[in-house]
């Protein structure tokens, strides 16, 4: 390891110290709202084994978004391997922002859609999509297209309401017990990320492991003090099924939220992989931002994925 980045994780940790004694003294303020965390539920673990015979990771290039989360899925054995008939499967897009699909802000309606059909292909019962977007719900589904690729895909979109959510610890260094979106969480027993590619401008890039912030309920803006611990530890809350990266669209500039297709750029490519990691090591190079992501690092160091992506055998196929 470098000299850099174990100076950059010890001092993220130091960081993480801080804000975690911070956030404490905001719970104990809350505390007849929170159970002692011992009594907490915890998040289930979503992810499928290991399968050595296949690659780790797979790219598809081309230009129509559909086919290109098929090719990458089939070179990673297929949806079959990780959906089984009579499963519930939650689908988490990132659908944050009142934005149109061309501003590469949220993620593009067409991969969703390829995704809830071919779970519902491999016998899904119920493919759920939903997200705690920070603009108004209704809006953020409905100019990103997503809301209509769900209903012509079969699947459910789920509106989220104050019932839904549940203090959780998430056992980390930042976050611990949380108001959670659990509804869907509880309901499902696989979990797919498919996060956009964009730039961001406190983490360097929001990808897969930032993707489950959608999750977090009341006070989540509290973690962009210690954004890198925070994702990590997102990563480490949020044990998926797989995450499917959106890179068809790049948001070069001025995220997370964009507005200008002047810092959008065609990326023309799907990465899939049950590393959430390596998905966002791959993610954070497209963009060229991997010397801002600090969280690459510290999710490492926490052995929850690999960031040299190139070690896991990947199947790159060109359409």
């Amino acid at each position: 390891m470098s000299h850099r980045r174990q100076f950059l994780i010890q001092t993220c940790k130091a960081a993480g110290a801080a804000a975690t004694c911070a956030g404490a003294g905001w719970w104990f303020s809350k505390r007849d709202q929170v159970e002692d965390s011992k009594t907490l539920p915890v998040l289930k673990d979503y992810s499928v084994p290991h399968a050595p015979e296949l690659p780790g990771l797979a790219i598809a290039k081309g230009a129509d978004p559909g086919p290109l989360v098929r090719s990458a899925l089939d070179a990673l054995g297929g949806m079959e391997r990780f959906v089984s008939p009579g499963d519930v499967v939650l689908v988490k897009p990132n659908a944050a922002f009142d934005r149109p699909p061309v501003f590469g802000a949220t993620t593009h309606p067409a991969v969703v859609g390829a995704v809830v059909r071919l779970c519902k292909r491999a016998g899904a019962e119920r493919v759920i999509v939903t997200d705690f977007p920070i603009h108004s719900f209704e809006r953020c589904f409905e100019r990103s297209g997503i809301g209509q690729a769900v209903a012509e895909s079969g699947g459910e979109l789920w509106v989220p309401s104050p019932d839904d959510f549940e203090t959780i610890d998430l056992e980390g260094w930042v976050l611990g017990p949380w108001p959670v979106y659990a509804k869907p969480l509880s309901a499902a027993n696989k979990l797919i990320g498919i996060p956009t590619a964009k730039d961001h401008n406190l983490c360097g890039a929001s990808l897969s492991m930032k993707n489950w912030y959608g999750f977090l309920g009341e006070g989540r803006n509290r973690l962009h003090q210690d954004i890198h611990n925070a994702i990590t530890d997102l990563c480490q809350a949020f044990k998926g099924t797989l995450v499917v990266l959106d890179a068809t669209r790049l948001l070069m500039r001025n995220g997370p939220t964009g507005g200008s297709t002047s810092d959008v750029q065609e990326g023309n490519t799907i990465c899939c992989s049950t590393d959430p990691v390596a998905v966002d090591a791959f993610g954070a190079e497209l963009l060229g931002k991997n010397d801002l992501c600090d969280y690459l690092a510290l999710a490492e160091e926490r052995a929850l994925g690999i960031s040299d992506w190139r070690s896991l055998s990947p199947k790159e196929v060109s359409l």
